[in-house]
């Protein structure tokens, strides 16, 4: 039987319907997603619970599930984020090549990088196998596929050095904002949007609170004086956005990826904006829990079953793209495409819960 509603799987939920949401640029909704009060949006919540996630996968240091099984575990779930990546891009492709066709418009061919997957297929496919050419909007799994190849060192560390394991990860993050590292693209030059060099420090950062020792035991504790702490960096984030207090890039000084703002870097004020977030918003489940109905459920079937809800979501998000772009979208319109997709994310939630209960 499925696990009953929780904080993780509503707020994981949650960050799957904005990440659709803010998937379809111009849509009605997007400017009631959190994206628009906060340095910080979806993405890096659902990358952060990916962390916390991964920490009940391993277990207790001083009562660990077995390391073979939890190897075995990893390796599964590493190979299941690939093929369904692989999957969802090669049908991205066919819905705008696809597109293209019907409307007699060649330029769709050319949205969200897919150009050289049609004029030159032979190095995007390899690129796209080897998750060196991504699309644009479909690059949040590729960086889950990075993340999880490295959880076998998060739970080597964690293991048999679990204090050590948030320091090494700052200092690897610290040292690609220094010397801007990054990953290449090919065939196409630039570098990964999601940095997962970068982006690491999410996932780390889930995985070390979720425990309850450590620094994790540490915030549990003194939660109540991290709230009040934090409601003026949120509030600072609130600012920025709203007033347009972007840090000038030729007034800060180097390295300057530690003072700007940059989504592809994860640099320090959108995550400590973050942890301010969730800091408050930590305390909010319990009432949405108790004073409204049925969103803890339907949120929570949707981050449980987060993997199969993304994919779809993914899918459904580059369809109303295309719709949009043939209907010029509209209030009526973006309330039918957001309503439709809300009730094939739950039905693909549901289905996914009932061939979990079949297995059992």
């Amino acid at each position: 039987m499925a696990r009953k509603a929780n904080a993780v799987d509503f707020w994981r939920g949650f960050a799957l319907v904005t990440i659709f949401i803010n998937h379809v640029p111009g849509i009605f909704y997007e400017q009631f997603t959190h994206r628009n009060i906060s340095l910080s949006d979806s993405a890096d919540l659902f990358v952060f619970l990916a962390g916390w996630s991964l920490r009940l996968i391993v277990g207790r240091p001083e009562d660990p599930t077995p390391l073979g099984r939890v190897m075995f575990r990893l390796g599964n779930r590493i190979l299941t984020i690939y093929v369904a990546h692989i999957a969802i891009i090669m049908i991205a492709i066919a819905m705008l090549a696809s597109a293209a066709v019907l409307l007699d418009n060649p330029l769709l061919l050319e949205w969200h990088n897919a150009a050289a997957v049609f004029y030159d297929p032979v190095n995007a496919h390899i690129g796209l196998v080897l998750l060196t050419h991504q699309l644009g909007y479909f690059d949040i799994l590729p960086l889950y596929v990075v993340l999880m190849a490295l959880a076998p060192i998060f739970l080597l560390v964690h293991r048999f050095a679990p204090n050590w394991l948030l320091p090494v990860s700052l200092a690897l993050y610290f040292t690609t904002l220094v010397f801007r590292l990054s990953l290449p693209t090919w065939p196409t030059n630039g570098t990964w949007f999601f940095n997962p060099l970068a982006w690491q420090i999410y996932f780390v950062l889930g995985f070390t609170l979720a425990r309850e020792r450590g620094m994790g035991g540490w915030v549990r504790r003194h939660i109540f004086w991290l709230r009040l702490a934090a409601i003026p960096i949120v509030v600072y984030g609130l600012l920025v956005v709203q007033l347009h207090w972007w840090p000038d890039p030729t007034k800060v000084p180097e390295p300057k990826l530690l003072f700007l703002l940059s989504k592809t870097y994860a640099t320090p004020l959108r995550v400590i904006q973050f942890l301010a977030l969730i800091t408050v918003m930590s305390m909010a489940y319990p009432y949405i829990e108790r004073w409204i109905g049925l969103i803890p459920g339907y949120l929570s079937r949707l981050g449980r079953n987060s993997l199969y809800v993304f994919c779809v979501g993914s899918v459904l998000s580059l369809g109303c793209q295309i719709l949009r772009y043939i209907y010029k979208g509209g209030f009526l319109l973006d309330t039918a495409f957001l309503l439709a997709a809300l009730a094939i994310l739950w039905l693909t939630a549901w289905l996914a819960d009932k061939r979990e209960d079949r297995k059992k």
